[in-house]
């Protein structure tokens, strides 16, 4: 089975769809997909990824199931300094403080994580994660997928980048502080998974790709800034 994660297109978040170059970006994705074998296809109930999946499977007689957990994993952790900020946009020195939050087992237990509502929606994801992929043939079994019904399936997910890192975080059972805070998947960006099954009905999900954005340079659309944080202090670039 293969998946695909698809970050929505240039967000206008004020009204929750997205900007001109957001649209231009997912018909450059549209024409991506266009030869791509698509069997499935959810979606986030957000208007910004809505309307990119509308886009960008357009021609493909695909109807999209909306499902609640795919909307944007933007929880808010209050800090020992009483600030709060949102999961995906923890500051370096917090990080550093709290070392547990890059160990897989640990850093659910931080106290500021522990006391947000971080543990209860991490829970529903996984768990809608887990029902999704026995519904295709996949049932969670540990840190692997148990193989009921191989197949070679693709199933899209169009979402947000702090719900991909999250989910990318149960798919390969690691700590979600890494791809929160050292990756970032731009607007339209694809990032593709496989099952691998080396022994018998025992699977894994493997990422071959990431935040893949080769459909913007091929129409000569620039990547968004959207998700990114300045390259240098003394700059316009989005500081906080």
């Amino acid at each position: 089975m293969r998946i695909l994660i698809i970050r929505h297109g240039d967000p206008d978040y004020t009204n929750d769809t997205l900007t001109e170059k957001g649209v231009r970006e997912a018909e450059l994705l549209c024409n991506r997909l266009a030869n791509e074998k698509i069997d499935y296809v959810y979606c986030s109930p957000l208007g910004r990824a809505r309307k990119t999946c509308e886009i960008a499977t357009k021609g493909k007689n695909l109807e999209a199931e909306i499902v609640p957990w795919l909307k944007e994993f933007g929880y808010s952790v209050q800090l020992p300094t009483g600030e709060k900020h949102i999961i995906w946009d923890l500051l370096p020195a917090m990080r550093e403080q709290y070392p547990d939050l890059a160990i897989n087992k640990s850093w659910l237990s931080v106290p500021f994580i522990k006391n947000s509502p971080v543990p209860e929606r991490y829970a529903e994801l996984k768990d809608g994660l887990d029902k999704l992929l026995n519904n295709h043939g996949y049932a969670r079994e540990g840190a692997h997928y148990r193989v009921e019904r191989a197949n070679r399936d693709t199933i899209a997910f169009f979402c947000h980048f702090g719900v991909e890192a999250m989910i990318l975080s149960h798919f390969l059972n690691v700590a979600p502080d890494a791809l929160l805070h050292g990756f970032i998947a731009l607007p339209t960006s694809v990032t593709t998974l496989y099952t691998e099954e080396r022994r018998k009905s025992v699977a894994v999900l493997r990422c071959c790709e990431f935040g893949d954005t080769a459909h913007l340079y091929s129409g000569n659309e620039e990547p968004s800034f959207s998700g990114r944080f300045c390259e240098v202090f003394d700059s316009d670039e989005r500081k906080d």
